[in-house]
Parts: structure tokens; sequence; C-alpha cells
């Protein structure tokens, strides 16, 4: 399974949707970099994905993008091939 590593604060509904996804797509550990605890993480954050919104969400060295993208890969069927990818 890929390594997958989520940007997320600890109240942001779409950070728990996206979580509740890749958990039932199989990820059983997600890297999970807290922005709103150390800001330093969002400047990382922003240089990588010039986005200020999380969460922001990475498999293996893809970056998804956010909630929302990740639905939409997986409803697609581009998740699944993705988490199952050797990093």
């Amino acid at each position: 399974m890929s390594h997958v590593k989520m940007y997320t604060t600890q109240v942001c509904p779409y950070c728990v949707r996206a979580k509740a996804l890749l958990k039932q797509r199989g990820v059983e550990q997600i890297e999970e970099i807290r922005i709103d605890l150390n800001p330093a993480e969002r400047d990382a954050m922003m240089a990588l994905t010039g986005r200020r919104t999380v969460p922001q969400i990475f498999i293996g060295d893809t970056h998804v993008g956010g909630c929302d993208d990740l639905i939409a890969l997986d409803q697609r069927g581009g998740l699944q091939p993705l988490l199952q990818a050797t990093v």
C-alpha cells in the first residue's frame, strides 16, 4: 500500500471525511501533519501544493488535492490503483 500523507487541522470536517474514505479503502496508517499546531508546516504545504486549504492529500509522490478531489478520484476508479501502487 502506498504511503499516505495528509495536511490537516483539528477542527476540519473535510479532513475527517477524507480520512474516513481512505480507511474504507483499506488505508491503515495516514501520516497526519497538523498545520494548526505548526505554522511552518502550513508554509511548507503551500509551497508544495499552491493551496491554503486542508486537507491536502498525498498518496506516494502524487498530490491528490483536497477532500473533493479525493472523492472524485475514487468515483472515477482511480483511488484504489493509486493506493495499491508500490512506493
